[in-house]
C-alpha cells in the first residue's frame, strides 16, 4: 500500500513543484496518518503556504482515490532536521554535513566529503567510503546553519 500511496503523492504534487521525500503510513490499525515529507524542485525552503497548496490538493485526490480505509489524517512537513537523502543533489546540497547511513552493509554517521554521479564519499574517521546512493538509506544528522 505504502508505495501506490508514494505514487499517489508523486502523481499529484510533482506538477505542482514538489519532490516527494517520504510517505508512511502511522498507527495503521488505529487512528492512521498518513505522513507525506516533501521538499521543492527548486530547492527553496519550504513554506507555510506551501504545505497547505500541497495538502489541499493530495487530500482531493486521495478523496477520489480512497486508497486509505475508513478515516485517517493526513499530514505534510517539511524535510526538517533529519532530512532525508535520496538522490545524489540531495547529498551534493549538504557536503561537509553528517549524513546517518545504512545499506550496503554499513552503517555510520560520518560528514559527506562529494559526490560523484551516484557516487557519494564520506570520511570514516580519516578513511574515504564510496557507496551508490541508490544501495543505502541516509537522512541528515546534523541540521545546516541556513537552508541549502
Amino acid at each position: 500500500m505504502s508505495s501506490n500511496l508514494e505514487h499517489i503523492a508523486h502523481e499529484v504534487l510533482s506538477p505542482l513543484g514538489f519532490e516527494v521525500l517520504e510517505v508512511h503510513l502511522q498507527n495503521p490499525g488505529k487512528r492512521p496518518t498518513l505522513l507525506v515529507r516533501i521538499d521543492r524542485l527548486d530547492e527553496q525552503p519550504v513554506t507555510v503556504e506551501d504545505l497547505q497548496t500541497a495538502s489541499d490538493v493530495l487530500s482531493l485526490e486521495l478523496d477520489r482515490l480512497d486508497p486509505i480505509q475508513g478515516e485517517y489524517r493526513l499530514e505534510l512537513e517539511s524535510p526538517g532536521a533529519k532530512r532525508p537523502l535520496r538522490r545524489p543533489r540531495h547529498f551534493e546540497r549538504m557536503v561537509g554535513l553528517k549524513a546517518k547511513v545504512r545499506g550496503g552493509g554499513h552503517s555510520f554517521t560520518a560528514p559527506i566529503l562529494g559526490v560523484e554521479g551516484e557516487e557519494v564519499t564520506f570520511d570514516l574517521n580519516g578513511e574515504h567510503l564510496t557507496l551508490r546512493a541508490s544501495d543505502i538509506q541516509a537522512n541528515l544528522a546534523e541540521f545546516p546553519p541556513s537552508h541549502r
